[in-house]
């Protein structure tokens, strides 16, 4: 038993699924990166900060582990 679709459904199923370029701007501004970071506040920032950098600490181990803790650790420091 096998299921017949129509020219038109296989079609449209494989435009949904087919791999399209982009349509927003693709060559973006690396100052427009920064822009949320140098906007926010001095506590938003530490935890962004510490938070990058505890993500390079990990990013070398070949199994890295409790990283959500290290954040959740983090943000509760900062906050206090």
């Amino acid at each position: 038993m096998s299921l017949q679709y129509s020219e038109s459904l296989s079609r449209t199923i494989s435009n949904v699924f087919a791999e399209n370029k982009s349509s927003y701007q693709t060559e973006s501004d690396s100052n427009n990166l920064q822009d949320p970071l140098a906007d926010a506040s001095p506590e938003v920032q530490e935890i962004i900060e510490r938070v990058l950098q505890a993500e390079r600490d990990k990013l070398y181990m070949k199994i890295p582990r409790n990283i959500n803790d290290d954040i959740l650790k983090i943000i509760k420091e900062v906050v206090q």
